[in-house]
């Protein structure tokens, strides 16, 4: 089985090498991102390995589906730059459903600390021996408010660090999970109660632009805004308006929602054409990472595990336990829910 691995990177390698060489599983990489220019490197393939920002909107699928590929593996969690509908009695889509949650939450942490205790400000004050303490004051998150919308693995996870932190806890989830301890609210309630708001929650058309400037005019003034989840579930432009009006304290974000043709790219002898992220990024109080929330050892690790799996599965005949289907859970008959494959 021949796989044409897109948007290859060099810390990509060395896991994916190793669990393919385990199962018997050939890999192709192309640095380039999957696309409709991009499709026919996949001939050849039984199929192709995707990251976040590769396009799989229904035209790529029905040319890698002509090319005779039969199987998308996503190395990633989220899904939603995948036309599964397109995808379905065609080729089969796997994911990665989880990897380490702690990863990503201890990521957000991390931009929140930053943030809040100026420590990007002092590191580059101190690199030029400018030891003054102005400018530098922050503030205890002990006894704040988060705010985490969205409570599955990720968010679960953030929410222990934010009590490991004595920060009071409240949450919003379209499906609540039971007996776990954690205060469910509104999404109305969560905006105007807390101090810190953090967003864990799938992008799809009920959470696009869930912060919005509705949402931002009802948030406390000086919020602090994390996203190291999907950029779309941010409005930038409301997001630097909130900012500009001195509502939004701070944004901490490892995603944006133009993101696709920037990150994961070297830009510095540049000029970057979006002006909404470059004035973001020139805010004394916004912090932006390049997609690096999920960049750890033990991440990168399971991620190359599950991928090669899936395809290991796929290849045997299994049931393809990490399946995605445009109906999968919606109708009565799943077939995904009997054990067997979406079609």
């Amino acid at each position: 089985m021949n796989i044409a691995f897109f948007d290859a990177k060099d810390y990509d390698r060395p896991s994916f090498d190793k669990f393919c060489t385990r199962y018997g599983i050939g890999i192709k990489y192309y640095e380039t991102k999957l696309g409709a220019d991009t499709a026919d490197l996949a001939s050849g393939c039984e199929g192709v390995c995707a990251f976040v920002n590769d396009d799989l909107s229904a035209p790529v699928v029905e040319k890698l589906y002509a090319l005779g590929v039969r199987v998308i593996a996503l190395r990633c969690a989220g899904y939603n730059n995948v036309d599964l509908s397109a995808c379905f009695g065609k080729v089969h889509v796997l994911r990665v459903p989880a990897y380490s949650p702690y990863a990503v939450a201890e990521h957000t942490m991390a931009l929140l600390l930053t943030s809040v205790r100026r420590i990007h400000k002092a590191y580059n004050r101190t690199r030029e021996f400018n030891f003054s303490l102005s400018g530098l004051t922050g503030f205890d998150l002990h006894g704040k408010t988060a705010g985490v919308i969205g409570t599955g693995k990720i968010g679960k996870v953030f929410i222990e660090i934010c009590r490991g932190f004595g920060m009071h806890v409240i949450a919003y989830d379209k499906y609540p999970a039971e007996d776990c301890g954690i205060e469910y609210v509104s999404l109305n309630e969560l905006f105007s109660r807390s101090d810190v708001i953090s967003l864990h929650c799938p992008l799809s058309e009920e959470t696009f632009h869930i912060i919005d400037g509705n949402a931002i005019d009802r948030c406390k003034k000086g919020v602090i805004l994390l996203n190291t989840s999907r950029g779309a579930l941010i409005d930038a432009e409301a997001l630097l308006a909130g900012i500009k009006a001195r509502k939004v304290g701070a944004a901490c974000l490892d995603v944006y929602e133009e993101e696709s043709d920037l990150f994961f790219r070297d830009f510095s002898g540049h000029i970057v054409e979006d002006d909404t992220l470059a004035r973001l990024i020139s805010m004394p109080n916004v912090i932006v990472t390049s997609h690096q929330a999920f960049l750890t050892e033990e991440a990168l690790e399971n991620i190359a595990e599950t991928t090669v799996k899936n395809l290991d599965a796929f290849r045997s005949g299994a049931p393809l336990e990490n399946e995605l289907c445009y109906h999968c859970g919606s109708v009565e008959d799943c077939r995904k829910k009997r054990k067997e494959r979406c079609f």
